[in-house]
């Protein structure tokens, strides 16, 4: 199990999807609002709105909460003004953890951030403290119907991709983040929107976690980091074996 893989697996694993449905619709409110009054409320003409609309699509939001959500962020009727921010730590075995989060309250989410971190053998430090151990990039992820993997490969090199990972999970294009949406309107253009479009962190290396214990804590960890409502993605440079993940699983 790879850390930058969004833990869906995880997810999957606790069989908890149905449970956290009401929070994935407050993450991604969140970001319909955000997307909305940072750039045009026509998704035609922002890609970052758009990408938040497939992503609401994706799980099942209805229609009329995902045009409140956009008409309180293109008015600013909410009152609310959420703010970007980027915590860094580093959790057990050593795995290097970057949090991005959309907050209306700085010291609110780095206090529960900090807490998450320290109560489940982490320890948060200060910015850059853990990036400079991932690239930038420029991330596009499709379903795995969407094309065959020769064909979105094919399609993302002629686009300026620097490289594709398909499988059956689907495919994942990645550029440099000057390139991003230069390759996200190429390959709309062939396969439809995208199931993401967006800059992303990828490890440079991988942290093996062998130790079950360890392993068990940093998924904690984990799980306790994507349960905060603040929090819209994490990212982290680990590997489980196989075996544990089964162990774990059991």
């Amino acid at each position: 199990m790879a850390g930058h893989s969004q833990f869906k697996n995880i997810m999957h694993r606790k069989g908890a999807q149905d449970a956290k449905r009401a929070k994935v619709f407050t993450k991604i409110i969140r970001e319909l609002t955000v997307s909305a009054r940072t750039g045009l409320p026509d998704p035609g003409a922002n890609p970052r709105l758009r990408a938040a609309i497939q992503a609401a699509r994706g799980a099942n939001m209805p229609k009329d909460t995902i045009d409140r959500a956009i008409k309180r962020g293109a008015g600013g009727e909410d009152g609310a003004n959420y703010e970007e921010v980027r915590y860094e730590g580093y959790g057990p075995g050593s795995v290097a953890i970057i949090v991005e989060a959309l907050t209306d309250n700085r010291n609110r989410t780095a206090s529960e951030v900090r807490s998450a971190f320290s109560k489940n053998g982490g320890a948060m430090g200060e910015t850059n403290s853990v990036s400079f151990m991932f690239d930038r990039v420029g991330a596009i992820r499709y379903a795995a119907a969407a094309a065959t993997a020769e064909a979105m490969f094919e399609a993302a090199l002629e686009a300026g991709a620097d490289n594709v990972d398909s499988s059956e999970d689907g495919h994942e294009v990645t550029c440099a983040p000057d390139d991003l949406a230069a390759v996200r309107d190429a390959l709309e253009a062939k396969f439809g929107t995208p199931d993401y479009a967006r800059l992303d962190w990828h490890p440079q290396t991988t942290v093996p976690v062998a130790s079950e214990e360890a392993a068990k804590t940093l998924l904690k960890l984990l799980d306790v980091l994507e349960d905060n409502d603040d929090v819209q993605r994490v990212q982290a440079n680990f590997e489980i074996p196989d075996d544990v993940m089964e162990r774990l699983s059991a």
